[in-house]
Formats: structure tokens, C-alpha cells, sequence
């Protein structure tokens, strides 16, 4: 944070910048959301790439436009959710699977540019994923967008805490107890 002042004294008045947490910003890497479909293929090579649209333009396969770089639009910019939390791409996935926000034909990526429009494809191409396949993909694109996150993956379901015998036991409460309250 800067705070500009301004010192007045001897006729003169002098404007300082000062930086009051002594820190000077850090310039941060920038991941532009038409590379990150990129880093998500590296990372996830067997990932649906439903690329076989015809751009109308060009009248050649659009094979740079796949259904991550279209999932990755729809979220950023037509639902304009956040690229940074799992909760988000979540929503969005849910989007894909009926299960949440309508998706528009007339609005979704891809429409304006191929010949034909790519979502029914890639909502049946989420819809065969398995919920394993799903959060990979929702993790891979957290930690692009963020690489300052862990990984932080749910516990297994087969996980069970025992109790641990050292901690004391609730006791059960008394008759009147609730009279030593007041």
C-alpha cells in the first residue's frame, strides 16, 4: 500500500510516495486462460479433446480449440466465476451436467467461430467421466491457476478416526445442573 503526502513548510511543498509496509510489490506471473488449456493436456494427456470442429472462417479443423480451452472460457468468461477455487469449477462442471446453471447455446464458446456448436459434444464428454476423472481435473486446473496452493485432496471415505483413549470422556450431566448456571 502507498500513501502519497504532502509536507508543507518553508514556501515549499513537497509530494513523497511512501510505501507504509516497506515491501515493494512483487510482479506476479501471469497465466493467460488461452495457455492453461495447454498445461492441463501436459498434465492430463488421455483428457477428452473433442478438437475435430470445423472452424467457419478457415473451413480447416479447429484443432486448437478443444473442450478445455472451451471449459475454461465458459467458466472465466461467460459464467465469470472464479478461476482459483475448486467450488467454482465444481459449479461449473455441474453446468456441463445439468445439475446446476443453464448453459445457452447462442453463449457458449466455440459457437461463434465453428461451424458446428461444440456443446452438446462436451457436455456428453463430461458426462462420461467418472467423479475421480472430474476432481483430477478440477485439481489440475486449481493448481495451474494457482500454484501457490497444496494439493488438497478430500480423505478417502475409508478412513476412519479412532478414538483417542487419552482425551476424557463427556460426563453425563446432573439432575439440576442447569440451575448451577445462573
Amino acid at each position: 500500500m502507498v500513501v502519497s503526502v504532502i509536507v508543507l513548510g518553508s514556501g515549499v511543498s513537497k509530494l513523497l510516495s511512501i510505501n507504509i509496509f516497506g515491501i515493494q510489490p512483487a510482479i506476479a506471473q501471469r497465466i493467460t486462460p488461452s495457455d492453461v488449456w495447454q498445461k492441463v493436456y501436459q498434465q492430463l494427456p488421455d483428457f477428452p479433446r473433442e478438437n475435430k470442429y470445423i472452424n467457419k472462417e478457415t473451413g480447416k479443423v479447429a484443432e486448437n480449440n478443444t473442450l478445455v480451452s472451451r471449459l475454461i472460457r465458459y467458466h472465466i468468461y461467460t459464467k465469470e466465476r472464479s478461476a482459483i477455487y475448486r467450488l467454482d469449477w465444481k459449479l461449473t462442471l455441474a453446468d456441463y451436467l445439468g445439475a446446476n446453471e443453464i448453459m445457452y447455446d447462442n453463449s457458449y464458446p466455440g459457437n461463434d467461430v465453428l461451424q458446428q456448436n461444440p456443446i452438446e459434444g462436451d457436455r456428453a464428454a463430461i458426462a462420461r467421466l467418472n467423479r475421480s476423472q472430474r476432481d483430477t481435473l478440477v485439481q489440475v486446473l486449481v493448481n495451474i491457476f494457482n500454484p501457490n496452493t497444496q494439493n488438497t485432496s478430500a480423505p478417502s471415505p475409508n478412513t476412519t478416526t479412532a478414538p483417542n483413549p487419552s482425551t476424557s470422556t463427556p460426563q453425563q450431566s446432573q439432575p439440576g445442573g442447569a440451575q448451577l448456571l445462573r
